[in-house]
């Protein structure tokens, strides 16, 4: 060590009198003696490399052993070094690469006073021994002091505003990440998570400001949220709907996380119907997109008081149905199977129960949806119109909480349980009809021997594992059984799981992998009179893979990508004779399979505070598998029997035709005022997957068709452009967007199909081309006593089936209205809260009747009568209207109770509106006759009693 000293200070003497020497002696003897000098001290200096190997040892115990072996002293606050184990090692290392190893993965920095033999630790920061130079507005340069000098950037001094710190109420000052000599820089990402410090669930769409800044940030339906701030101190305020305003004062000194924990503001989140961050309406570039908040949905009064998504997604703009009792949704003039629905990421082909009536999803367990009826986001595809995307609660990890609910039908319970406080959890719902008891009690025959049940289950698995890590998985389970006559039991059935797990790999790049499997099904008993029973099912089952990144590239870039793949199995159908004595022959339709693919990349491009383009570029892939025997036909003929040329088998696994493309989302947001601007869009899509139907509604026991050989995927496109507006401080939204839509190779059936149990179903279907366009009004309030939207649709939905052959010809192949199109479609929510525990709510929907094919004639041939039919949905139905009115009772709001309840008392069809479900026809001696069917003729009261606790 006295070797050490001596050789220190001969070479700081020797420095300090190089500019004597270097005039005073010869050049050769000066630089020999300052090489010798150097290599002198260095060799002093690595005199004592440090060798340690520590196997999960505590960083105090580092420190100290790192004391042990060198002369250094080392000074720090004690809770600093109250880290996880650290499990490293190192082979003869010098002092400052020890350092940098042991330090590397805490927030700490270091300072070494050489002279005095000490070591500073330091929280976050570092310790500059030279200012630059003009620091204090000279021009003269700064005197240095000894070793390491400040890196060259625009440094500026961290001055804290005295005003904002002195009023700091709940929270320090927050230290984000660790100074960095050699990487500083003007600004820093700040990105984390929002969650409800009650219940665990993140928070979307909540508002994070910056103090005396216009820079804001939405969390995402995930409740993350990305910033690039200033380096040093920065007061950030978050505020949304239902929450309390929460600040938080922090100091940048490199990327780094900060999540959030806060509390419901629970004043504010009894008078909001719908929540969704009003600011994102006008900032975010997205056309057509829609939130709906399951919990601030249950006042909307709506059949037999059954809280219902899906029902008022029906009440937006552009979203309807074909009628009371149609499964699936039409959204902007598509068929119901061109939307995308997924539960949790895994695609769910019936969320309905009872033909639509009811929704198949738990209320008390779904948080909510997010839908895309205009722009589609990049990871999404595979269907032409929308996407539904439905996510399911995390369970409280505080503490034990539950909700039921017992109505005129229904029995719902759900539960949530924590694992591990604050880090795990488990939510269990369950829903069930009682309606088969409801039924056996009463007197007439032809309804006590009827059957109509349903039953639904969902579960979901939460865990935090740490602050990088999260792991989600649901499974879920639906049947419905329905016997309209006494001789048939119809049943179908959802079912499925997924797997998601979430993890954060850096402070501007996080990724996602989810593995889901879907399944549904339906069957069909017979049990008749004669020797005809028999059973009949048909199942469609996919798994799905999906790889997600997003990386904040800066401020103006944040970019999305990944790739999917899906693998689908159908049994087309099977029937089987029921009993020894059925005469029903068994057959079996060969089961199709098939790949479908894609890989995608977009970027959020902000060209301006004003200018936001939303860019994304998909390539979807589809192919058909093998085994299976396909026919071919002769070109430039009609499709049947006689115009077989072969038929071609293909072995397992072997491709039997692929379609693709490439698909481009295009958004683009301009603010006009920042609570005015105008959006465009553009996008195309694939899809190949359909339904066959001959019924004018979907129903149940429609079936699934994968694209072949012979029936070739669908495609659309569609443009949007919309302006957007937000009044008195986001209280009101007001929004006018319109669309055009163009597609190709939609299926339809020919007059007389028969679709099921056909193994050549090419022969029975036309593809041809359709069009759909309109306007959307939609003016919401969002807070105040009377709260609720108004929402009006012009649009039209018009189909082509073209051919140079009559049979494959529809309408004379002129575009005729589809069985959905209602040009005019009217909805009003409204909800008044006349004290904290009674409130008022109110649902209004007007719609045009929808097309209808009538006979308009009869004729006689050959001795026989025919009825002559007009042109394909020539006519409509009468118009269909409908309020419903109810009235919502709170309990006590007593804050020890161990339970909170409220009643729901609501009347459905309030004007006994006998709208039409269906119009047929009858012949009555000669006479031919229309009758017209209905679902709900006449009011329907309910009650309905909530808990929860």
């Amino acid at each position: 060590m006295y070797y050490f000293q001596i050789s220190k200070i001969w070479y700081k003497i020797l420095v300090s009198l190089i500019p004597i020497f270097r005039k005073r002696i010869h050049k050769k003897v000066f630089f020999s003696i300052l090489l010798f000098t150097t290599f002198f001290y260095a060799s002093s200096q690595d005199f004592s490399g440090i060798s340690a190997n520590y196997q999960n040892s505590s960083l105090l115990d580092i420190i100290n052993s790192i004391e042990d072996k060198t002369d250094y002293k080392f000074f720090y606050i004690d809770n600093w070094l109250k880290k996880d184990s650290l499990t490293i090692s190192f082979n003869n290392k010098n002092l400052g690469e020890v350092l940098d190893i042991v330090l590397s993965t805490t927030p700490l920095n270091y300072y070494i006073l050489e002279e005095e033999k000490r070591i500073i630790l330091l929280e976050n920061n570092i310790v500059y021994d030279e200012l630059p130079k003009n620091f204090f507005g000279s021009a003269g340069e700064v005197v240095t002091s000894k070793v390491n000098t400040m890196p060259s950037r625009n440094f500026s001094p961290i001055f804290f505003d005295d005003n904002i710190k002195q009023n700091s109420e709940l929270f320090k000052i927050i230290k984000i990440g660790k100074a960095n000599v050699t990487e500083s820089a003007n600004s820093y990402v700040l990105s984390g998570k929002v969650i409800n410090s009650n219940t665990g669930e993140v928070i979307p769409d909540l508002a994070i400001r910056i103090s005396n800044s216009n820079k804001v940030a939405i969390t995402n339906a995930k409740g993350e949220y990305s910033l690039l701030l200033p380096a040093g101190y920065n007061a950030l305020f978050a505020s949304a709907m239902g929450i309390e305003d929460a600040k938080r004062e922090i100091v940048m000194y490199s990327d780094g996380e900060l999540n959030w924990a806060l509390k419901e503001g629970l004043e504010r989140l009894e008078e909001v119907v719908v929540e969704a961050d009003a600011a994102s309406n006008v900032e975010d570039a997205m056309t057509g997109s829609e939130q709906i908040d399951s919990e601030k949905s249950k006042n909307i009064p709506l059949v037999l008081g059954e809280r219902d998504i899906l029902q008022v997604a029906k009440a937006m703009p552009g979203i309807s149905s074909a009628g009371e009792g149609a499964t699936g949704l039409n959204v902007r003039g598509g068929k119901t199977d061109q939307n995308l629905v997924l539960l949790d990421d895994a695609v769910i082909y019936n969320p309905t129960h009872f033909f639509g009536i009811f929704q198949a999803l738990n209320p008390f367990t779904t948080k909510g949806v997010d839908i895309y009826k205009g722009s589609m986001p990049v990871e999404f595809g595979g269907r032409l119109s929308s996407v539904f995307d439905i996510k399911t609660k995390n369970g409280n990890v505080e503490k034990l909480a539950g909700e039921g609910s017992i109505g005129p039908v229904t029995g719902n319970l759900a539960l949530e349980v924590p694992l591990e406080k604050d880090k795990s959890s488990l939510i269990v719902g369950a829903r069930g009809a009682y309606a088969d008891w409801i039924l056996k009690s009463l007197d007439e025959e032809s309804l006590r021997d009827s059957e109509a049940s349903f039953f639904d289950g969902i579960i979901k698995y939460y865990n935090k594992i740490d602050p990088e890590n999260e792991i989600m998985a649901s499974g879920y389970f639906s049947r419905d059984n329905f016997s309209i006559t006494s001789d048939s039991l119809y049943n179908y059935s959802n079912r499925l799981f997924s797997i998601r797990w979430n993890r954060r790999v850096s402070v501007r790049t996080n990724g996602s992998l989810f593995v889901g499997n879907s399944d549904y099904r339906f069957g069909i008993d017979f049990d008749g009179e004669s020797n005809n029973d028999f059973e009949l099912d048909y199942s469609i089952n996919e798994t799905a893979l999906k790889f997600k990144m997003q990386t904040i590239v800066n401020d103006n870039n944040t970019i999305n990508y990944g790739l999917s793949t899906k693998y689908y199995s159908v049994n087309p159908g099977r029937i089987e004779p029921s009993g020894d004595n059925s005469d029903v022959a068994t057959r079996i339709i060969p089961k199709e399979q098939a790949l479908e693919g894609a890989i995608f990349i977009g970027d959020e491009i902000k060209i301006s505070d004003r200018f936001l383009v939303d860019l994304g570029l998909r390539y979807a892939f589809f192919a058909a598998l093998g085994e299976a025997s396909q026919r071919r036909y002769n070109e430039n003929q009609p499709r049947n029997e006689s115009t077989v040329r072969d038929t071609v088998a293909y072995s397992s696994g072997e491709i039997i035709k692929t379609y693709g493309g490439p698909e481009l989302r295009l958004s683009a947001r301009y603010l006009i005022t920042p609570d005015l601007s105008i959006k465009v869009s553009v996008n195309n899509s694939y899809q190949f997957l359909h339904t066959l139907s001959n019924n004018t509604t979907v129903s149940p026991i429609d079936t699934w068709k994968l694209s072949d050989l012979n029936i070739e995927g669908q495609r659309g496109y569609q443009a949007s452009l919309g302006i957007y507006k937000n009044l008195k401080e986001n209280e009101y939204e007001l929004s006018l967007e319109g669309y055009y839509r163009l597609m190709e190779n939609v299926l339809d059936f020919k007059t007389g199909a028969n679709l099921f149990l056909n193994e050549n179903v090419e022969t029975e279907v036309l593809q041809g081309d359709g069009k759909a366009y309109g306007i959307e009004l939609l003016l919401k309030k969002n807070r105040g006593k009377l709260n609720g939207w108004l929402g009006y649709t012009y649009s039209r939905s018009l189909y082509r089936f073209d051919s140079d052959f009559n049979e494959e010809r529809i309408n004379g192949g002129e575009f005729f209205p589809s069985n959905f199109d209602k040009p005019h479609d009217v909805s009003l929510i409204a909800n008044y809260k006349l004290t904290r525990r009674y409130s008022f709510s109110a649902n209004f929907v007007y719609q045009t009747g929808r097309p209808v094919t009538f006979p308009i004639g009869t004729f006689r041939f050959n001795n026989a009568d025919f009825v002559a039919f007009s042109n394909r949905n020539q006519f409509r139905i009468p118009d269909y209207y409908r309020l419903d009115l109810g009235v919502n009772i709170d309990g006590n709001h007593k804050k020890n109770k161990f339970a909170h309840s409220f009643w729901t008392v609501s009347v459905y069809n309030v004007f006994g509106r006998n709208n039409p479900y269906s119009v047929f026809f009858i012949t009555d001696n000669g006479e031919v006759k229309a009758l017209q069917s209905s679902i709900f003729a006449i009011p329907i009261p309910s009650i309905t009693y909530n808990f929860r606790f």
